[in-house]
């Protein structure tokens, strides 16, 4: 057993390369091989995002508050609320974020392939952001 006390590990910020705005992450897991599990809280400020992305496994969000946005590529911008819970498919190009004027926090659970959990990929643009019509 490992038990992570609260408190022990300190927030990081989201590196401008993977995401627009302020965000704010905090880790839950990571396990030891050989569990492929990863998983963090993340929080977005009104108009934070992520960038474009994938996950080699999928990725699962649980949003816990707030109100937030997301859009798998040529898909419709979606709103997401507490107690939703998104599955985006393996591979599936896809972003994420706050509302414009709410903020929104939202666990995110993905298994790493070989030691990677996510590829990182273009910003997502503010016309991209406002334009519910898709990407």
């Amino acid at each position: 057993m490992d038990i992570k006390k609260c408190g022990t590990r300190p927030s990081t910020v989201g590196p401008e390369d993977h995401f627009t705005g302020a965000v704010r992450m905090d880790p839950v897991i990571t396990a030891p091989d050989p569990a492929r599990l990863r998983s963090v809280m993340v929080t977005f400020e009104p108009s934070a995002r992520t960038a474009w992305h994938t996950h080699p496994l999928g990725q699962t969000l649980v949003v816990l508050s707030g109100m937030g946005l997301a859009q798998t590529w040529n898909g419709p911008v979606q709103e997401i609320r507490p107690g939703d819970t998104v599955w985006f498919e393996p591979g599936e190009k896809h972003w994420h974020g706050a509302a414009p004027n709410v903020a929104m926090t939202h666990l995110a659970i993905q298994e790493a392939l070989d030691g990677s959990a996510v590829t990182w990929l273009e910003h997502v643009s503010d016309d991209q952001y406002c334009d519910p019509s898709g990407a």
